[in-house]
């Protein structure tokens, strides 16, 4: 509830078209740090070449820069991970681009309002209704307050029109999941806290594409919401290329390091974590700089395909 009175403060109505969510003057606000494409909602559009490139990443290497008032000042970064989750097709890693969900328990008097105030105008404020505006590459972020029994808010025909919708996006959920074994044929990817046999009840919509919480974690629309095995992190959209760009670094490194331990002539401290000697070093960043030009030219022949 005290995220739900945070959040009262900075979202509001849209005439004619959604529930409680950012305007577009709101949402390009509180995303400033964004300069890229945005939807026609102001919501950020990070490249689909970025999603691609996230599929490559271990949990490990997304670490956020902290922001202000966000812990001990010895205290150098932050994850933006949420691990609680049971992980349907552990064999898919997931990016996309975040819209979210935010739902709160179902109150008569203010339920019979809302739903005649939208019934005016054509919306059915059912958990379809969100389902129905994703777009290609999306994530649905749904916060059903970690809600278990009467919080089967997905099954498998859904599940499998958010396959189809998103072109194989995913689905993230503070809250549980029906039909399991229907779930388990359909390959999209998803995180949720429980399983359970009941239906979608006694929840109400509250918010669209407006801030959620999972766990410990400020979900944001336009996010990169990244999952693997693991869990899941949601990337701000404005650190998204650095982070990807430390990741192939990374990878790099790492694939040096086991080349050079493969030649059996070094102890694990003559090369790791980095190489002891000035010609170690000069051989590893030569050896960086050929595989970093050669990523960027292969990235530049896909983009002109």
């Amino acid at each position: 509830m005290t995220v739900a009175c945070s959040l009262a403060s900075l979202i509001a109505p849209i005439a004619g078209a959604q529930v409680f969510s950012w305007t577009k003057e709101e949402m390009v606000e509180y995303t400033k740090a964004w300069t890229g494409e945005r939807f026609p909602d102001g919501r950020p559009r990070v490249p689909d070449s970025w999603l691609e490139r996230a599929k490559g990443l271990s949990q490990e290497e997304v670490i956020i820069p902290p922001g202000r008032y966000t812990g001990p000042a010895n205290i150098a970064s932050f994850s933006q991970f949420d691990g609680d989750f049971k992980v349907l097709h552990p064999e898919l890693k997931m990016a996309g681009r975040v819209v979210t969900a935010m739902y709160m328990p179902a109150r008569a008097d203010i339920d019979t309002i809302m739903s005649a105030k939208f019934r005016d105008k054509g919306i059915a404020l059912t958990n379809q209704w969100p389902i129905d505006q994703l777009q290609p590459g999306d994530v649905l972020v749904i916060d059903m307050y970690g809600k278990v029994d009467g919080c089967g808010i997905i099954g498998d025909n859904l599940y499998y029109y958010i396959m189809k919708a998103t072109k194989g996006g995913g689905v993230v959920i503070n809250g549980s999941l029906r039909d399991l074994e229907g779930v388990s044929e359909i390959k999209l990817p998803a995180y949720v806290r429980s399983i359970t046999p009941t239906w979608f009840g006694g929840s109400t919509l509250y918010g669209y594409n407006v801030p959620v919480r999972m766990g410990n974690v400020v979900v944001m629309p336009g996010d990169i919401a990244f999952g693997d095995k693991e869990g899941v992190s949601f990337i701000p959209p404005s650190l998204a290329e650095s982070i990807l760009d430390k990741a192939d670094e990374t990878h790099i490194h790492d694939e040096w390091t086991k080349m050079k331990f493969d030649e059996g002539k070094y102890k694990s401290t003559d090369i790791y974590s980095v190489p002891k000697t000035d010609e170690l070093r000069k051989e590893y960043q030569e050896y960086l700089k050929k595989k970093l030009d050669e990523l960027k030219a292969a990235r530049a022949a896909a983009g002109k395909k």
